[in-house]
């Protein structure tokens, strides 16, 4: 494509011969190989994970998955009347409702590793509900007041202890009563079928053998006929905020490109470049959005950026290079790997840093500051942006090199659009409205300006709504221009990551490759904060990033608590484990930002592995490298079993 006049002086015979050559893209386009929506079933391919399921399904159970499902499905009713009897020698089914419910918050506390009696005290109605603790004013005040009067902090401490023993190691599953190992059973047997579960959708996801919405359709399918959930459970297992935000945030993007907005920004990004190359456009990408990520929602930054390298894409194309698919994949994955790699940054920079820094509170009353968190954990953000742009550029080899064709387009493209109109400027108003509500609804919930929280995911679909309102989209948009099938895989991948977690199959694993690696020494100091940042990034692939945390890091926390009691150390621990959780690099469903760029339907699920693999290694070769370098100098190595 040549370059256009960007004073709309562009002759006829070259209109013309723009014209015939976009015609020639369209008829190439439309005749290019099918995509993984257009495939149909590969049963040579597919009947590997099939098999592979239905082996795991049958074969016998391991007694690590009895363990584990006597933990989690006997356990919490044995801490409780474990509870009730010493403190109001009562069983619990004799026990007052406020005396349950205080039991009943400390088991929950137990689960989390939370012993302290000052962990106790601070929970309110707001926390039990969360917690799915059923709970009214007066009885959550009278058992607080109980615990407080009548119980010291060495007893509370003593009982809490003794609970999680019994918990962890003091039921014994070829001990339990047959009602009791029925629902051990039934718990191993839910470990089983997300194991098996795992196997399925892994395999399905990198071969492509079924198109990848039916696969997250196959995992409620799978759940329900397993007898793991029941039919009204899974239909509100599959939607979550994070899948209204993405549904959303693809419906705004659509709004950007209808008005013309996407083309306004992409050149003010750009403009300026001397050089437009292919690289120093990633390069501005990782600058720009990698340290955003760390104050501003990745989900939202990998939407706001989506259509700019989308469009940078198209305008890109010429007549001798109709298509360059190595150039879409790099911007649709330059764009993921930077909201990837900047969140570990500070702790607004996703749900994971502030989980860690709750347990790490709630668990052994220790705090880590804003400033603190800065300064240990931004210098890895500054290291990643050019080692993982580096990466980018070494893995895929676009022909088209040089973006001035595609600046040229935009520059004669917005000069034909004239001043801004008033679409554009409502789709700006709205936009700026919905980033603020991002970055404040929690803050104004908890200050009590707003009754409810809303969620980032309320707010995505309420801008969408928005622009209907403003008559910035209409319907007819949003149904032809959003991926809802990326929309129902990030909706299977969500009640995959909640299944991993609440049957404790993701415990299962982190307890199972702890204990193998606790032989060779990896059980204390460094070797242990290596052991649990490589567990946390296989756990993260398979999960959201904040489950991915909130069920690796009470295992790695007490490790490290056990390992050095009463040390600084469990910081550091909260900090690795943050971090680590950041690295699902590799596959679509392991953060949003990869599920969004996906809908741009450049890029296929071998695509991530092809950046996410090199970078998962070399993320853990620098985080490691960071807590035995620079955490050592800022004090780090002065700790006990360093």
């Amino acid at each position: 494509m040549a370059n256009y006049p960007s004073d709309g002086s562009e002759t006829l015979p070259a209109r013309r011969t723009r014209q015939t050559a976009r015609e020639k893209i369209v008829v190439e386009k439309k005749t290019r190989k099918a995509t993984g929506y257009d495939k149909y079933v590969n049963w040579k391919i597919f009947i590997v994970p099939v098999a592979l399921l239905v082996i795991i399904l049958f074969m016998p159970t391991p007694y690590g998955m009895k363990d584990v499902g006597t933990e989690y499905k006997v356990g919490p009713k044995a801490v409780i009347n474990f509870i009730t009897q010493s403190l109001f020698e009562k069983k619990s089914e004799d026990a007052e409702q406020w005396q349950l419910l205080c039991a009943q918050i400390m088991e929950q506390n137990v689960q989390m590793g939370a012993l302290g009696k000052k962990s106790f005290l601070k929970r309110d109605l707001k926390w039990a509900k969360s917690n799915k603790i059923q709970a009214d004013k007066v009885n959550f005040e009278k058992s607080l007041a109980y615990v407080t009067a009548n119980v010291s902090d060495e007893a509370f401490l003593d009982l809490m202890q003794k609970a999680l023993t019994l918990r962890k190691d003091g039921l014994k599953y070829e001990e339990l009563s047959d009602k009791d190992r029925s629902e051990a059973d039934n718990g191993a047997w839910a470990i089983k079928v997300a194991m098996a579960m795992v196997v399925f959708v892994v395999i399905c996801f990198l071969t492509e053998c079924i198109p990848l919405p039916g696969v997250a359709f196959c995992i409620g399918l799978l759940l329900v006929f397993t007898g793991v959930v029941s039919r009204k459970e899974v239909t509100m297992l599959y939607w979550d905020d994070a899948v209204w935000f993405i549904m959303g945030s693809l419906m705004f993007a659509a709004a950007f490109v209808k008005t013309g907005v996407d083309k306004r920004a992409c050149l003010m990004m750009f403009r300026k470049l001397a050089v437009p190359n292919v690289r120093w456009i990633t390069l501005i990408f990782f600058v720009i959005i990698s340290p955003l990520a760390a104050f501003i929602s990745d989900h939202a930054l990998a939407a706001m950026f989506l259509p700019i390298g989308m469009l940078l894409y198209q305008n890109s194309l010429t007549r001798d290079i109709p298509e360059d698919p190595e150039l879409s994949k790099m911007l649709m994955i330059a764009i993921a790997m930077a909201c990837n790699i900047g969140g570990p940054g500070a702790p607004s920079g996703g749900a994971r840093n502030v989980i860690m820094m709750t347990y790490l509170t709630d668990m052994f009353g220790m705090d880590i500051g804003y400033f603190q968190w800065l300064i240990y954990c931004a210098p890895f953000v500054l290291i990643m942006i050019p080692l993982t742009w580096f990466i980018v550029n070494l893995r895929f080899k676009p022909q088209i090199t040089s973006l001035e064709p595609a600046m040229a387009q935009l520059r004669f493209e917005i000069d034909k659009m004239g001043g801004w109109n008033r679409k554009q400027i409502s789709a700006i108003i709205i936009f700026v409205i919905m980033v603020f509500g991002w970055l404040t609804e929690q803050t104004f919930y908890e200050m009590g300006w707003l009754p409810v929280r809303l969620g980032i995911g309320v707010i995505a679909m309420a801008g969408a709504i928005a622009y209907l309102f403003a008559g910035v989209t209409n319907w007819r948009d949003y149904q032809e221009r959003v991926d809802w099938g990326v929309v129902w895989l990030y909706a299977g991948a969500m009640i995959f990551g909640r299944i991993l977690d609440s049957t404790g199959t993701a415990y299962w694993i982190a307890r199972s490759l702890l204990e193998l690696l606790e032989p060779i020494g990896v059980n204390s100091g460094l070797p242990l904060l290596a052991a649990s940042s490589g567990l946390t990034a296989i756990v993260t692939n398979l999960m959201a990033d904040g489950p991915a945390a909130a069920a690796v890091g009470p295992v790695t926390l007490n490790m490290a608590g056990l390992a050095h009691p009463a040390s600084a150390h469990l910081p550091f621990m909260a900090m690795v484990t943050a971090i680590s959780s950041s690295f699902a690099y590799c596959l679509i469903i392991g953060t949003p930002p990869n599920a969004i760029v996906y809908a741009s339907g450049y890029l296929e699920p071998k695509d991530f592995l092809r950046v996410g693999l090199p970078l998962w290694i070399l993320s853990q070769v620098v985080l490691i490298g960071l807590v035995a370098v620079f955490w050592q100098v800022m004090g780090f190595g002065d700790l006990p079993g360093f």
